[in-house]
């Protein structure tokens, strides 16, 4: 595993049909003031987890604004990361998510790392709930076929 808290282009979340895949399929919540809509696959892909961070121009008119904002957003996902990956690939899943930002003032780093932690150990529980019933699922299914 990658164990530097770096933030490749590999890892950037690309392309129309993924993106909106994961729009149309995927699952989110909110971490005030960030949505988290995140899709969890069992086939594996070239980087366990990808993703993208928006935020919308109808609520910061500035470019310069916005840029700043998903700057935080990216360090504070690039600083947290680790466990999440080591989860993945551990399970051998591959995890799509987009971070959207949602309030109309600007919040600050402390802030935006703190719900980016929080957003990151949610999908974490998920992951675990969901290989938790495919595993049980999976002995169901060799118990009654002996």
């Amino acid at each position: 595993m990658n164990t530097k808290n770096t933030f490749p282009k590999k890892e950037h979340l690309c392309g129309e049909i993924r993106i909106n895949r994961l729009f149309t399929e995927g699952k989110a919540f909110i971490a005030y003031p960030l949505r988290v809509m995140y899709s969890i696959n069992k086939i594996p892909s070239t980087e366990a987890v990808k993703i993208m961070v928006t935020v919308p121009k109808k609520r910061f008119k500035r470019a310069v604004k916005r840029n700043r904002i998903k700057r935080l957003m990216r360090e504070s996902y690039r600083l947290n990361k680790h466990s999440l990956y080591e989860l993945c690939n551990e399970h051998n899943i591959s995890l799509q998510i987009a971070f959207g930002y949602v309030s109309d003032t600007e919040a600050d780093f402390v802030e935006i790392q703190e719900k980016m932690r929080k957003a990151l150990a949610r999908i974490e529980t998920k992951i675990k709930e969901k290989v938790l019933l495919s595993s049980i699922s999976s002995e169901n299914q060799a118990e009654q076929q002996e």
